[in-house]
């Protein structure tokens, strides 16, 4: 059985407002999203910039995890950005926050 951790997510996170989207899953948020933002690993949002949190829920189950990010994966792009707009309408970088 996996530990519970308060930093375990399903997330969001963009280029800027409006711009690529991508969405993972971790069980280390802050760590995963200082990779994205150091672009420590090659990949989509090191390509294409994407280095902004700008949506998050938390999670405690591997199962759940996984299941809301491949839920959110099938929506379409409108969605998605009503879901970020809805508490983070200017599509702050969350990430400071976190710290």
């Amino acid at each position: 059985m996996e530990p519970i951790r308060s930093d375990t997510a399903v997330y969001m996170m963009a280029s800027r407002k409006h711009g690529a989207l991508y969405i993972g899953v971790t069980g280390a948020l802050i760590q995963r999203i200082s990779q994205h933002h150091e672009s420590l690993r090659p990949g989509f949002t090191a390509k294409y910039g994407v280095k902004r949190l700008v949506w998050f829920e938390r999670h405690h189950g591997v199962a759940t995890r996984i299941q809301r990010e491949k839920s959110l994966k099938k929506q379409p792009r409108q969605w998605k950005i009503n879901l970020i707009e809805r508490d983070n309408p200017n599509w702050d970088d969350l990430f400071p926050a976190l710290l």
